[in-house]
């Protein structure tokens, strides 16, 4: 059996007039915020598709849904999670499990990390205990501290038999 490990990272700004999805799930920012990008910048979707494809080095999500092109502008990222997983497992590679770390000054996540681990398991066609997600404040250091973005890494492990 072969294993490969990957690693993701992202972050986007909050900001006025846009909706917060995290993990495919639409939340409440108390400022009224939510996350500025091309597709809708859903961080945590985005850094475990970046793992997925850091792990078997395909590059990154840019290269497969650049934000220059207007076929992605305001795409829904569990979508686009479905299509790196076909990639994957196109390669003969199965995922093992994922595990995430949101930062995050606001709003509270907590509440909603059973929905979040629901609806991207489904997604990738996994039970929920393989995807793992955490949130954690920043101690009001840096920009997810100052409240101008959130962050999130994901590392996730692929075998092949």
């Amino acid at each position: 059996m072969q294993l490969r490990i990957g690693n993701g990272y992202d972050i986007h700004r909050l900001v006025p007039g846009r909706a917060l999805i995290l993990g495919g799930q639409r939340l409440e920012h108390p400022a009224g915020l939510g996350l500025d990008g091309h597709s809708d910048a859903d961080v945590l979707v985005h850094a475990i598709m970046d793992a997925l494809l850091g792990a078997l080095s395909l590059g990154d999500i840019g290269l497969y849904f650049p934000p220059d092109d207007q076929q992605w502008q305001g795409a829904d990222s569990l979508e686009l999670l479905e299509q790196v997983v076909a990639l994957v497992m196109e390669r003969g590679w199965s995922v093992v499990n994922v595990d995430s770390v949101l930062v995050a000054e606001r709003p509270k996540l907590k509440p909603h990390i059973a929905s979040m681990r629901s609806a991207i398991a489904a997604r990738m066609g996994l039970a929920a205990d393989q995807v793992g997600v955490k949130a954690t404040t920043n101690e009001q250091l840096g920009a997810e501290g100052r409240e101008e973005g959130i962050s999130c890494h994901a590392v996730v492990l692929l075998q092949k038999p």
